[in-house]
């Protein structure tokens, strides 16, 4: 199964705007990020409220499109990093929160200009599984 690359870049554009928001307010924001990601991933990313936001202004047909595996091993990643930076928050870490805060919004924002870090992990772990079988 394929998914529109549009749907991956509203979510993308999502995480950047609040990881911002975050930065800008209060780190608690990311809690809410955090549910959305949760629900998006669980539901297998029809239940994403960014891709569903964005979806009357897109495109219907056509265009690029990323394979569902990639897309659901992206989305764990983005949910891992959420989890350690709130657990950071919560256990008054602030600098681990915002490192690994600052690691989502580097990641989302290097996919939304081009380069897909957690694609490159995704090829280094399916390289790695490979060679060990």
């Amino acid at each position: 199964m394929e998914i529109p690359m549009r749907y991956v870049k509203a979510n993308q554009t999502g995480i950047v705007l609040f990881v911002i928001a975050s930065m800008l307010t209060t780190p608690w924001v990311l809690f809410a990020l955090w549910l959305i990601q949760l629900v998006g991933l669980a539901s297998g990313g029809r239940l994403n409220l960014f891709v569903r936001a964005a979806k009357p202004f897109l495109p219907r047909e056509g265009g690029e499109t990323q394979a569902a595996e990639l897309t659901r091993f992206n989305n764990t990643l983005a949910v891992i990093f959420l989890t350690l930076s709130l657990l950071s928050f919560a256990l008054g870490w602030s600098i681990g929160g915002y490192v690994f805060t600052a690691m989502m919004l580097a990641a989302a924002g290097a996919a939304l200009l081009g380069y897909c870090i957690g694609c490159t992990i995704y090829f280094q772990y399916k390289q790695l599984r490979h060679k060990l079988r």
